[in-house]
């Protein structure tokens, strides 16, 4: 008896494993069979998503493109979503605060997947984290094979792959998740690809095709050739091209605002040009006016449509840059200049703000452009809570009214001021507003600005203000408000700050 009902158990279990659901080579899982999923597969990239969500709309396609590769080549590794407004609790589990969030569950070991969005990028960074770094080329063909297949290839050519030259090839390899590396040491590759030393070549199916490494093989110094050359001299900002330009290590970056993104026009050659002089320190990205997607990172820059053609720069480092050009001449001799200048540091910096309105302290809450903010903000004699928000923000809509209220409420009081500046058409030196709404204190007697994340109800606000904006009253921000602010970004397109 204890033999039949084993052999039961055996065949009962090997009826209803692996019967999860599919659509288009991704299996469909629930809070029922996740964990049963991720315990079957020792490679298993799940995808938590909204279906209101417009990031994880345009992820689709490509990551069934990418499950669709790895079925064609016969790899072990799956790929999996779950809807996560609807199966709740794997995604409380996995801490899942915005869509898509992507896990990778090695041997039921998670680590978040940031690599990219296309299915190439998925299935390269798969391909990383369950093989080697870098793949062996036998013959040719593999090699051409490996060339046709994706847009960038990075192929080490070493005679001996134990070779000090081939360790630095082989770190560097592991470092980058989302391109494909290989060493070729046999002698037919090394005459097919016209090598006649050991050395490195990065294939690209775009600009001039290939490009060698030059100088002292160092891991800095092929990560900064890859991270040159991997990107298109001149690239349009997508959905889809993001990640690549803002997950890159070059973090100048000069942006072309056009409606004729024809190559052949006479911006994009001179833009072109530029970029060429250039490569590895700034990225030349061009933005298609066109796309109504594009239209708040319009607005972030303060630009409307029928001041297009147009060029900006911004500088990604601890804190976000941006500058314009002194002139609208868009040649190539005028960018080059443009561009060294800000290189240099002999450009200032570029802040928006608009006109002090008349009427700017006729209400309860006070209105703030950078023209007026130091002299209201930063009066000595006040304590000054100011809202920076974005008209466009569903947040900052709702506060609207109790901010109003808020207004009414110390109007009278000599030493406060309630007020609110449009952080989208407005920027300050001295302060850099990363998402909407962000509120400050400017305490009276020029303390320290006191960043205010209590509960925005009248009530919080008032006992605030009523401490003399106490750094012990501006609360902790509460992690489900984070939640609604995530969501809210993936739904709308994302926070403009962030993207940009």
């Amino acid at each position: 008896m204890k033999v039949l009902a084993i052999f039961l158990l055996v065949a009962v279990t090997g009826i209803f494993a692996g019967e999860y659901k599919e659509e288009n080579n991704v299996l469909v899982l629930t809070d029922d069979d996740i964990a049963d999923a991720i315990n079957e597969y020792k490679f298993i990239l799940v995808e938590f998503y909204a279906p209101w969500c417009g990031h994880c709309k345009a992820l689709t396609p490509e990551y069934e493109k990418a499950a669709k590769l790895l079925s064609e080549e016969g790899s072990e590794i799956k790929l999996a979503k779950v809807d996560a407004t609807v199966q709740q609790k794997c995604a409380t589990k996995y801490e899942v605060r915005g869509y898509p969030t992507i896990k990778f569950f090695r041997n039921g070991k998670p680590i978040d997947y940031n690599a990219g969005r296309t299915g190439a990028d998925i299935a390269n960074w798969l391909k990383k984290k369950t093989g080697p770094a870098a793949v062996t080329l036998g013959k040719v063909e593999e090699a051409n094979k490996m060339i046709e297949k994706d847009d960038v290839v990075i192929i080490g050519f070493f005679k001996d792959s134990e070779s000090d030259g081939a360790k630095v090839f082989t770190e560097v390899a592991s470092s980058v998740d989302d391109l494909p590396f290989a060493i070729a040491s046999e002698d037919a590759l090394f005459k097919e690809f016209q090598m006649e030393v050991d050395g490195v070549m990065l294939y690209k199916k775009f600009d001039e095709g290939k490009n060698r490494f030059e100088g002292e093989l160092t891991a800095e110094n092929l990560k900064t050739f890859i991270s040159g050359n991997q990107l298109p001299l001149v690239i349009e900002f997508t959905q889809d091209s993001a990640q690549k330009i803002f997950g890159g290590d070059v973090k100048t970056h000069i942006l072309l605002f056009t409606d004729n993104v024809d190559a052949d026009s006479e911006n994009m050659l001179a833009y072109k040009e530029t970029a060429a002089g250039f490569r590895g320190k700034v990225l030349f990205i061009y933005i298609n006016i066109n796309d109504e997607d594009n239209g708040r990172i319009l607005e972030f820059f303060g630009l409307k449509k029928e001041e297009c053609p147009a060029v900006r720069l911004i500088r990604l480092e601890e804190d976000m840059t941006k500058f314009k050009p002194e002139s609208d001449d868009l040649s190539a001799k005028y960018l080059k200049q443009f561009v060294s200048d800000v290189l240099d540091g002999t450009l200032k910096a570029h802040l928006m703000s608009e006109e002090v309105p008349e009427d700017w302290d006729a209400k309860a809450v006070k209105i703030l452009v950078s023209k007026n903010f130091d002299e209201v903000a930063k009066n000595k004699d006040k304590d000054v809570l100011v809202e920076f928000y974005a008209p466009w923000c569903g947040h900052c809509k709702q506060l609207a009214p109790i901010w109003d209220q808020l207004g009414e409420k110390f109007q009278d009081n000599e030493n406060i001021v309630v007020a609110k500046m449009d952080s989208t058409a407005n920027e300050l030196e001295d302060v850099k507003v990363q998402s909407f709404p962000t509120i400050k204190c400017f305490p009276k007697n020029g303390a320290d600005v006191v960043d205010y994340n209590g509960d925005r109800t009248l009530d919080g606000f008032s006992k605030f203000l009523e401490s003399g904006c106490s750094k012990d009253a501006a609360g902790v921000e509460e992690e489900e408000d984070e939640d609604e602010e995530e969501e809210e970004e993936g739904e709308d397109g994302g926070d403009t700050h962030d993207e940009l």
